[in-house]
């Protein structure tokens, strides 16, 4: 087990002092970085990733670099509620600003091949709405509600091991959610916004579970503790209020997000609610018109489902429901 005992008591000055060089995970950072520009510019003018989506992805590298090599990470083994600050940066803020960035766009802008590749049967799995809500619910529930916690703080290969993973976690989930990828699997608005209200279950759970616990959680996490922290109980219910908090208020701003940039798209707006639910509405709309209007049947589709002829035929319909009941 690692001894974090001997870390001063944390205030502004350790905090913003903190700093370890992380040499693995800087040249991880740079290597990414790199190979995302090299591609974004082989596509050249014909890339469809703006400048704004290149400045997200990078962004969400450099954030990476700052939580590893800061006093966050730094502390994290020492408290756990710093622990979980840095577990909802790097589940959640990380992979946004990375998913933002557009990466497999990047990769499948640079040639039919890579095209193919990113819309291939794996790749679609991969980055599929239910492998994604799966494997951040595993990995939410598993890493705290289980002996993974006491395991991570007598290994520095688990330790990394699971910030790595929060970050892919969350970059799979948030890819389905607030991506807009050139991948096979394309899920309404609708469907995004009832995902991340579903990513909130097992944020809620974990929250709860460590906010109410009257015992040590982590009895072995917490042998390292220093002598000036919270003692243990009080740091895990600290934790399970910031995991609750800001897991349940990261997923409801991402769905605002979402929603506010459906409202101002058309494109967006026209992809609401899916191809498949759109004609049911259309074909509906236009058997009712139909039934309203003297000229005779319509077509199944051939009326304008946002036009005042379709508008007319839901009230029509709605005023004969209220007259069946």
């Amino acid at each position: 087990m690692h001894d974090h005992g001997s870390l001063p008591a944390l205030g502004w000055t350790e905090f913003l002092t903190t700093w370890s060089l992380q040499p693995g995970w800087l040249l991880a950072v740079v290597i990414l970085g790199a190979g995302y520009l090299t591609l974004r510019n082989a596509a050249g003018a014909a890339s469809t990733v703006k400048g704004w989506r290149v400045a997200s992805f990078l962004t969400g590298l450099a954030l990476t670099y700052v939580v590893v090599a800061s006093a966050i990470n730094g502390y994290a083994m020492s408290l756990a509620w710093m622990h979980m600050v840095l577990h909802l940066t790097l589940i959640m803020i990380v992979p946004a600003l990375l998913v933002l960035g557009h990466p497999l766009t990047v990769i499948a802008e640079t040639g039919p091949r890579a095209a193919r590749a990113i819309r291939s049967l794996p790749v679609t799995i991969l980055v599929h709405p239910a492998t994604g809500t799966l494997i951040y619910s595993v990995v939410i529930i598993g890493t705290h509600l289980s002996g993974f916690m006491d395991a991570m703080a007598q290994s520095v290969p688990l330790m990394v091991g699971e910030q790595v993973l929060y970050i892919v976690a969350g970059f799979l989930f948030l890819t389905s959610t607030i991506g807009e990828e050139k991948v096979r699997v394309d899920l309404p608005y609708l469907g995004r916004i009832a995902l991340l209200v579903v990513g909130m279950v097992p944020d809620t759970i974990v929250g709860i579970v460590m906010l109410q616990t009257e015992r040590d959680l982590y009895p072995v996490y917490s042998g390292a503790r220093p002598g000036w922290a919270l003692d243990a109980v009080r740091d895990i219910q600290t934790a399970g209020g910031l995991m609750w908090a800001g897991g349940d208020g990261g997923m409801m701003l991402l769905a605002i997000g979402l929603v506010i940039a459906v409202v101002s798209s058309p494109e967006r707006r026209a992809k609401m609610t899916g191809s498949f639910l759109d004609g049911v509405r259309s074909t509906r709309l236009a058997e009712e018109s139909a039934r309203g209007m003297a000229e005779g049947p319509a077509e199944p589709g051939s009326v304008d489902p946002d036009s005042d002829e379709a508008l007319d035929a839901y009230n029509a319909m709605l005023a004969r429901m209220n007259q069946q009941h």
